[in-house]
Order: C-alpha cells, then sequence, then structure tokens
C-alpha cells in the first residue's frame, strides 16, 4: 500500500522539492551578495524549513527531539547516522541557532540549485574525497571557523548512508581533524531514525506515512580524551537510541 500511494504523491513531493530549489537559489544570491552572512544563513534557514515539510506530501511525519540544554558559546560537533539525504533539511532547520556546517563532498558544489550555492558560500567544508591531503586540509578549515565563531558541524561519520537503517561503525578521522583545530568543541550524537524508509524502493517511488525523527542525545565532553573514545561512546549511544526506539 504505501507503494501505491507512493506512486501517486511521489510526484508532488519531487515537484515541490525542486521548485523550492530553484525559488531560494536566487533569494540566496541576493542574500548574500547583498547583506552577507546574516541573510544568507537566514534564507538557508528559511529554505530548510519547507524542505522538510515538503515530508508532509508523502504522510510523512516529522519529529525532532532535543532535551538537550547545549551551550551557543563554544563550537559543537553533532555526529549523526546517515540513512538518506532527507537527513540533511531537518538539521539545518532544527539546529540553526547553533549555525551547522557541513562536511560534503566536492562534486555536490556544482549543478544543483540551491544546495550548490550554500555548500560554496555557507561555510562549511567541501573535500575531494580521492585527494586526502585536501579534505584534510578543508576540515581543519571548517574546525577554525567553528572555534571563531562558535559555529558547530555536523558529521555523518559512518561515511556514507545506510540503506537498511542499521548503524555502520563509525570513522574516527574528521571528528579528530576537527577537534584539534576546535579543541573547546563539545561532541553531540543525533539518532535518526526512519529516514532510510522514504527511499526503501529507491528514488521512485518514494515510501509514504513514514514517521522520521531525529533525537539529540546526551553531549560527550571530550575532555583531552583520545578521539577515538569519543568516537566510539557516540556510535554506541546513537545504537542505544535507535535500538530502544525499535522495541
Amino acid at each position: 500500500m504505501r507503494k501505491l500511494f507512493g506512486y501517486i504523491l511521489s510526484p508532488l513531493f519531487y515537484i515541490a522539492f525542486g521548485l523550492l530549489l530553484c525559488i531560494f537559489h536566487p533569494i540566496q544570491w541576493i542574500c548574500y551578495k547583498l547583506f552577507g552572512y546574516k541573510a544568507h544563513k537566514k534564507s538557508v534557514d528559511c529554505l530548510n524549513f519547507f524542505l522538510t515539510y515538503c515530508n508532509w506530501f508523502l504522510l510523512n511525519s516529522v519529529t525532532f527531539v532535543n532535551q538537550q540544554n547545549l551551550p551557543t558559546d563554544r563550537p559543537i560537533i553533532f555526529v549523526a547516522n546517515h540513512q538518506s539525504m532527507y537527513d540533511i533539511p531537518g538539521l539545518i532547520w532544527y539546529l540553526r541557532k547553533y549555525h551547522p556546517k557541513f562536511i560534503s563532498k566536492i562534486e555536490l558544489t556544482k549543478g544543483i540549485p540551491s544546495i550548490s550555492y550554500n555548500l560554496k558560500y555557507g561555510g562549511g567544508a567541501n573535500i575531494d574525497r580521492k585527494d586526502g591531503k585536501q579534505s584534510v586540509l578543508e576540515i581543519g578549515k571548517l574546525g577554525k571557523r567553528m572555534k571563531e565563531n562558535n559555529w558547530s558541524a555536523v558529521i555523518f561519520a559512518e561515511g556514507t548512508r545506510t540503506k537498511d537503517g542499521k548503524v555502520k561503525t563509525f570513522h574516527v578521522g574528521g571528528i579528530a581533524t576537527l577537534l584539534k583545530r576546535a579543541p573547546n568543541a563539545l561532541l553531540v550524537p543525533v539518532a535518526i531514525e526512519n529516514s532510510w524508509k522514504i527511499v526503501r524502493y529507491g528514488s521512485f517511488p518514494l515510501s509514504v506515512a513514514e514517521a522520521i525523527r531525529w533525537t539529540v542525545l546526551a553531549p560527550i565532553e571530550p575532555a583531552e580524551k583520545p578521539a577515538e573514545d569519543i568516537t566510539l561512546a557516540a556510535e554506541v549511544a546513537i545504537k542505544t537510541k535507535l535500538h530502544q526506539l525499535a522495541s
């Protein structure tokens, strides 16, 4: 039944999603060129509000749970599991007061309305996966910007999306590099649930009536602990939360 309704509702979702990207591309350009970072960020926040709630076209529910009292006067590294591209708009919108920046493939900085522009000028790190040195340098620059501006970064530590919702082993490299440049950063795990189900049949049809949820978990204070230990703690916390939600 979900697949059947997906054939009907997916075109509506894609039309709305695509129109929003096209509409906000010139808005971003105007905001950035004429008014600078703050105006550009507000345009990106607004875009991602609408992109997040495009889920309603698929009859998907959207829930963001954050019961943590997180600081805004120090950098934060949000570490999340990665299930689909639809993880991202909700993170940008709901974490907007923390100025979340992403580590993205450099290929994404071209050809995608709104998204490519934001990746170029939004302050994140665009890495070439074939060039390890460039990747480390770009992530290091992001860490420096985080420290200087009290920005946050969102890192998908699995390195790739999961196709079945099962959390893969987290990689430590990106987290370690960010902590070197922003040693005062706080690590905060975020558990993402059911986003993978949207694309369980592929890009078409999309699945409908799914319960998409982001849950911000208890912060992990680095306190000069090895990056490997911190990364493992985040992985365990996310796996435990997802297991509890599935029970």
